[in-house]
């Protein structure tokens, strides 16, 4: 069929819409939006500091730090299954998009107001809370217009683009905090050398609390083509009980999902293997500063490189699956982040591999550096083959149905890392274990491990359709 111009500005080719080049190039811009909310406050410059400078202590702030995003990650939880009903049965995702981005932005833009050493923590841990809230839930319904753009063989490649180009996006952004805005409190000094741009004080840490407007600034402006020009799904009529309806088909859904033995499977074994890489993302940076002892901007250069392989895994696991399967990317990505995390926990300014070092000695660092490398890289591959996974688990008709319920699987549970690594970091940094902070914390970042364990044990039960005629 010759391809014809659609009023909705989308292209029709053998009875699969195509969204035009720049609604697709729209729709992949918003993980270039949103990286920055997962590179500069999850993971290598906000939480680090709340860690190191705001919270009493690193073992504390990394307990708190996991009740603050373990609660946003309840929140979607409790609310996802409804909403997402309701979605279903409204038809557009904009709307929603819109509603938990301005969520999202607040909260970030709040996130200036955390000031080193201040007395109380509730109001800024309930921001971070928020954030999380309204920057996933945005993702999810973004991520829910992606099978309408292409055709279902083109997905695969799409979804690896998108992550690379988000990778991309929150090295961009890490540069310009490190470089130009965030100092070492000692030397007044960027990483580059120049003093803070639009003086930013040092000594207030005001270039890293800075991360929070400036990921707020920046999702908003590139959040804009895709709500400008990616096609959306038309407004259904309102039909009376259409609400209910949602609903008992959510449940319907779920309720036959254990007789369909590989989709099942997939669903659990992403839920955990997703979890744990998105723990390993968000308590990164909290363990460095705690456990190495490594600055904001030493943090910022392990950040740099795994944003570097993460484009690059991306780009690579998007093509590697064509190839050779998603399965296999996934199951191999999840084995390297499992092993990258054990090598973490290895590792302290005294030991590598549990092995004592000279002192002063730099291997530590290298050791965390690599281990960082290929967390970026393996993580961006797990992450952009899962979605083409998923397609591989339900016929063409289920593929809207299942990313819907790809996306809330992941979110509902969102909360098991932070929550289990705020827990057991609690109880081993209690008096009656007698750790150290240091070892309170590597312990307390075990959860981990026994997530993407549990991942790659379920996975063998998936099933690939790779090979097969689409």
């Amino acid at each position: 069929m010759v391809s014809t111009d659609t009023s909705d500005g989308a292209l029709q080719r053998d009875n699969q819409e195509r969204a035009s080049r720049r609604g697709i190039w729209g729709w992949m811009l918003f993980d270039w939006a949103q990286q920055p909310f997962h590179t500069l406050i999850i993971t290598f410059v906000f939480a680090p500091y709340f860690a190191a400078a705001v919270a009493p202590d690193a073992a504390r702030g990394q307990e708190l730090w996991g009740y603050a995003t373990g609660i946003g990650g309840l929140l979607i939880a409790f609310s996802s299954p409804v909403l997402g009903a309701i979605a279903d049965v409204s038809g557009p995702r904009k709307p929603w998009i819109t509603v938990f981005s301005v969520v999202g932005i607040f909260a970030c833009w709040m996130l200036w107001f955390a000031t080193p050493g201040m007395s109380d923590l509730t109001w800024i841990l309930v921001i971070v809370a928020l954030a999380v809230f309204g920057m996933e839930y945005a993702a999810v319904f973004n991520n829910a217009m992606m099978p309408t753009l292409v055709p279902r063989a083109e997905l695969g490649r799409l979804s690896g683009s998108a992550w690379g180009l988000g990778y991309v996006g929150g090295l961009i952004s890490l540069i310009l905090v490190l470089g130009f805005m965030s100092a070492s409190p000692e030397t007044g000094r960027t990483l580059l050398g120049f003093e803070p741009i639009f003086g930013l004080d040092p000594a207030a840490r005001e270039g890293d609390r800075a991360a929070g407007p400036l990921t707020a600034l920046w999702y908003l402006v590139f959040l804009l083509p895709m709500m400008l020009f990616t096609p959306d799904i038309k407004r259904k009529p309102a039909i009376k009980g259409a609400i209910r309806d949602g609903l008992t088909k959510l449940g319907q859904t779920l309720k036959r999902l254990p007789s369909e033995r590989s989709y099942f499977s997939f669903l659990i074994s992403s839920m955990f293997y997703r979890d744990g890489l998105n723990a390993l993302y968000a308590f990164g940076g909290i363990y460095a500063a705690g456990v190495l002892g490594l600055s904001i901007i030493q943090i910022g250069i392990f950040g740099i490189l795994s944003n570097i392989t993460g484009a690059i895994g991306a780009y690579v696991g998007g093509r590697m699956d064509q190839r050779y399967g998603p399965k296999l990317v996934v199951g191999w990505s999840a084995v390297t982040l499992a092993l990258s995390c054990a090598l973490i926990i290895s590792t302290t300014q005294t030991q590598m591999l549990f092995m004592p070092v000279a002192d002063g000695s730099g291997l530590p660092v290298i050791v965390f550096y690599v281990a960082g490398c290929l967390i970026g890289a393996a993580g961006g591959s797990i992450q952009a083959s899962s979605r083409t996974l998923l397609v591989d688990q339900v016929d063409k008709d289920r593929v809207t149905e299942a990313f819907g319920l790809y996306a809330l699987s992941g979110k509902a549970t969102s909360f098991i890392g932070p929550l289990s690594i705020a827990v057991v970091t609690g109880i081993v940094a209690s008096e009656g274990f007698g750790l150290s902070p240091v070892d309170a914390q590597r312990v307390g970042v075990t959860p981990i491990i026994v997530l993407f364990i549990i991942g790659l044990a379920l996975l063998p039960f998936v099933k690939s359709r790779h090979g097969e005629t689409r």
